[in-house]
């Protein structure tokens, strides 16, 4: 889902036909300034949101919004700095307020325990993420990875293949499957297969899997299997899931792997603390 779709159905949720308080006690002519700054250290991302969500409010009154960012995406800021200014109509303001700082804080807080994870790794391994994400956020939380310095897995089933268990099992064997598949994709499209066995393992690089999957291994067990796939096919990508955190990576991140992913990225992530505060503005004569 396109950024402008999301936030217009994120207002109407938020804000339907109007804010109720800001109508009753808010004069419409009087504007402010808006300053968003951060409670706590954090990795920045979500500043995009921020800009769409006050310039569709303002566009709802027929006004205008003026957004000033002083960091970008991908920063690392201390607690204190101020991250954005607003100028606008204090009603657009109050009535933006929550959905910008919700955006904000949990697209940055994705970003921040990112980060968290990529450092542990020491560029040893890539650290990347998967397809749990929260449905029509996938866009915006995938970018938020990307922000706290991580790659990412494909985006959906339709831009890249992976075979799991539950292909294996409908198909019969992981031979059957990467033959069908290969029949069928073009041959820029990479084929991935989940194992979770040494047999799995050899029978996905019998087949011509280019790229393995090693699914809740144990540390010994992953040490074993790369220098079994490396010796049987050197040129084969190596991934590594299961119970990722930056411990565990840090634990494995010298075994040879090429990429370790991780859906806590993204599902494990807790919202940073950013607050909005509000200046009304002298009346322009």
């Amino acid at each position: 889902m396109q950024l402008p779709e999301l936030v217009a159905l994120a207002l109407a949720e938020d804000l339907g036909p109007g804010d109720l308080t800001t109508k009753a006690c808010v004069d419409p002519k009087l504007r402010g300034l808006g300053t968003i700054v951060a409670k706590q250290d954090l990795v920045v991302s979500g500043l995009p949101a921020v800009r769409e969500v006050f310039a569709q409010v303002a566009d709802r009154r027929g006004a205008s919004a003026s957004v000033k960012h002083h960091v970008a995406q991908g920063d690392r800021i201390l607690r204190g700095t101020l991250l954005t200014e607003i100028e606008a109509p204090l009603a657009v303001l109050l009535e933006g307020e929550r959905l910008a700082l919700n955006l904000l804080m949990k697209l940055s807080g994705i970003a921040t325990h990112t980060r968290a994870y990529v450092e542990a790794a020491r560029a040893k391994v890539t650290v990347v993420d998967t397809r749990k994400t929260t449905p029509l956020l996938r866009a915006l939380e995938k970018a938020a990875v990307r922000h706290g310095g991580a790659k990412n897995h494909r985006f959906a089933l339709y831009d890249g293949v992976m075979i799991k268990d539950n292909h294996i099992a409908a198909v019969g064997s992981i031979q059957r499957a990467v033959e069908r598949t290969r029949a069928s994709v073009h041959h820029l499209v990479k084929i991935e297969v989940e194992v979770t066995s040494f047999d799995e393992l050899d029978e996905a690089l019998s087949a011509g899997a280019d790229v393995v999957l090693l699914d809740n291994m144990s540390e010994e067990q992953l040490g074993l299997a790369v220098r079994r796939a490396r010796a049987q096919r050197p040129e084969v990508l190596i991934e590594a899931s299961g119970n990722m955190d930056p411990d565990r990576i840090a634990s494995i991140r010298d075994l040879g792997l090429d990429m370790v992913s991780a859906g806590g990225l993204i599902h494990q992530a807790r919202w940073v603390d950013l607050s909005m505060k509000l200046l009304a503005l002298p009346e322009r004569a």
